[in-house]
């Protein structure tokens, strides 16, 4: 029975160990592939030499969420001629983004992520619910972290991000 017990809080504790390792900048964005609004295939992978903004949101369809996502929409023109693009992620279904981004005409890709995998590589899940902390990713051409942006208000991320690039691009190794 000892031994049971001391198997439990052996997993236990690792899983709250893993729970607690937060991605910084410069560490290696987790590698991930899901499926998008659209039902094709998207691996991060295929981002290599390119700069990549991921944006975590709680729900498609919620106040905030909306915000956010339709000040992207309407930033998008100014974040590409960074030469970057733009991924939405949340817990959602392909469906539950496919009807978002539609009624939204938003203009990027949205993954999504219902079981969570990706949500939980970058320490975005909030406890106890099935929803993604509202947290911002800026991955370079080297997929490295170049920022992360936890405080961020939904209607002000789009700008923040495109200013973040523009000042990350300046100091970035020819």
């Amino acid at each position: 029975m000892k031994k049971y017990f001391a198997l439990i809080a052996f997993v236990l504790i690792g899983k709250i160990a893993l729970a607690t390792t937060e991605l910084k900048v410069n560490d290696l964005a987790p590698v991930f592939t899901a499926i998008t609004h659209t039902g094709s295939a998207f691996d991060l992978n295929s981002r290599k030499g390119k700069w990549t903004v991921l944006y975590f949101y709680p729900k498609a369809g919620t106040p905030g969420c909306t915000a956010q996502a339709c000040a992207f929409r309407d930033s998008i023109g100014k974040i590409r001629l960074l030469d970057a693009e733009v991924y939405g992620i949340s817990a959602d279904s392909v469906a539950e983004q496919a009807a978002f981004h539609k009624q939204h005409n938003l203009n990027f890709m949205l993954l999504a992520d219902p079981d969570d995998k990706i949500v939980n590589l970058y320490g975005a899940k909030m406890p106890l619910v099935k929803f993604s902390k509202r947290w911002t990713f800026i991955v370079g051409p080297d997929l490295k972290i170049k920022n992360v942006m936890k405080d961020v208000d939904p209607v002000l991320d789009s700008a923040r991000v495109a200013k973040e690039i523009t000042e990350l691009k300046k100091v970035e190794p020819k």
